[in-house]
């Protein structure tokens, strides 16, 4: 019997069973497909990334980015720039065949093409089928996704908000486009409730859109409308979008539903640990399976009663960020116009968010400095439209 299985070896997965190994427990990974594997995803890792992995993990980035490009429907552009990079643009297949590469170098028994089709929690051990065989361990981690069977087996009634994203990969030479090299596109006015966006790779653009508000889990026909007007994709064949679900964090609710039993816990976006705003989870799913990792070590070497720790770790450090993130989000895409014209007007408050993805500044930190800016932005936007109809506040 194992100290602990890890069900799903992306990055969630593969961080909690490198930290578990480390602290010399005895790991089995089970990953359902063979590595390395496309998964569809942006690939779009914030530079606070830097904080979590060794800087090895620079071999695989295909790009860095130093610049954004905002815009609403293709027009109202403009650039922000940064001397730091604010983020980093991977392939998952490469970046997850990394991280998978580290926690075997760690010691864990991994073993791929091997799909979980049944979890069971007992008293003293919880038991999980693949299509090969049974497995037993002490504990499990759930870190297989935004369908997760963990989740479905032991956390009867956890259902996050799922939203969807479509995205498409378009082979690209670098000289193709008038995208400029470090430079990402995001677009506020393409889907309504979420945004378009273009990032650059090595030797393809990923292209894509991704609803997080409202009901968008296939939004298609925005895909379509964003591919054959952004300029940036001119005269690139786009090939039809690929659909991944987005577990998004969706509110208070979800802070009252544990993210552990008595054997097993819910990592990444089994737990629904992704960021509001943009959608990002690969920070937070390695981020969250090193915590995970410790509450393990801890409880099974006796210096905890149970896993809870995990959950008061992601309460104290995840959550209150989400929740500033959640509302910053209803904002922004339920005005996505008006949000887009007052950055436009005061782009150092873009600046400050860029802050965030370096690990400078917090959400919470971030809301608190940009409240007063942003008001004061809001107020001339409103005088402005006012001016536009003719009408006027005494």
């Amino acid at each position: 019997m194992h100290d602990a299985i890890v069900v799903g070896m992306g990055p969630a997965g593969s961080s909690a069973a490198t930290e578990l190994a480390r602290a010399g427990l005895s790991v089995l990974g089970l990953e359902g497909k063979v590595m390395p594997r496309y998964k569809v995803c942006g690939g779009a890792l914030s530079a606070r990334t830097d904080r979590l992995l060794e800087p090895d993990y620079h071999s695989v980035v295909e790009e860095t980015i130093h610049r954004v490009r905002f815009q609403f429907a293709g027009a109202e552009a403009f650039e922000i720039s940064s001397p730091e990079p604010m983020a980093y643009m991977v392939m998952r297949d490469r970046f997850d065949a990394y991280l998978c590469g580290k926690a075997r170098e760690a010691g864990p028994e991994v073993r791929d093409n091997e799909r979980v089709v049944k979890v069971r929690e007992c008293a003293d051990r919880v038991e999980v089928e693949t299509v090969r065989e049974w497995y037993r361990a002490k504990v499990v981690v759930g870190a297989d996704g935004a369908t997760s069977v963990v989740s479905r087996a032991l956390f009867a009634g956890r259902r996050g908000r799922v939203l969807g994203a479509l995205e498409g990969e378009v082979p690209w030479n670098g000289a193709s486009s008038c995208l400029a090299a470090g430079t990402i596109i995001l677009d506020l006015g393409v889907v309504a409730g979420g945004y378009g966006w273009v990032f650059p790779k090595e030797r393809r653009l990923s292209v894509g859109v991704a609803g997080l508000q409202g009901r968008h889990r296939n939004p298609r026909s925005a895909y379509h409308g964003f591919v054959r007007t952004e300029p940036a994709l001119g005269g690139l064949e786009v090939p039809d979008g690929l659909g991944h679900p987005i577990p998004l964090y969706s509110g208070t609710a979800v802070e009252r539903l544990p993210l552990t039993t008595s054997r097993s816990l819910l990592v990444g976006d089994a737990a629904c640990l992704v960021d509001p705003v943009l959608g990002e989870g690969i920070y937070y799913a390695i981020l969250s399976g090193r915590m995970a990792a410790a509450s393990i070590v801890g409880h099974l070497q006796g210096l905890t009663p149970d896993l809870t720790a995990y959950d008061v770790e992601v309460a104290r450090d995840i959550y209150p960020e989400f929740r500033v993130a959640a509302r910053m989000a209803w904002t922004l895409y339920t005005f996505p116009q008006m949000v887009h014209r007052m950055i436009c007007r005061r782009p150092e408050l873009i600046q400050l968010y860029a802050e965030i993805l370096k690990g400078r500044e917090t959400y919470q930190s971030f809301y608190a400095k940009a409240r007063a800016k942003a008001k004061d932005s809001f107020t001339h936007l409103l005088k402005d439209a006012c001016l536009a109809t003719g009408k006027t506040k005494d």
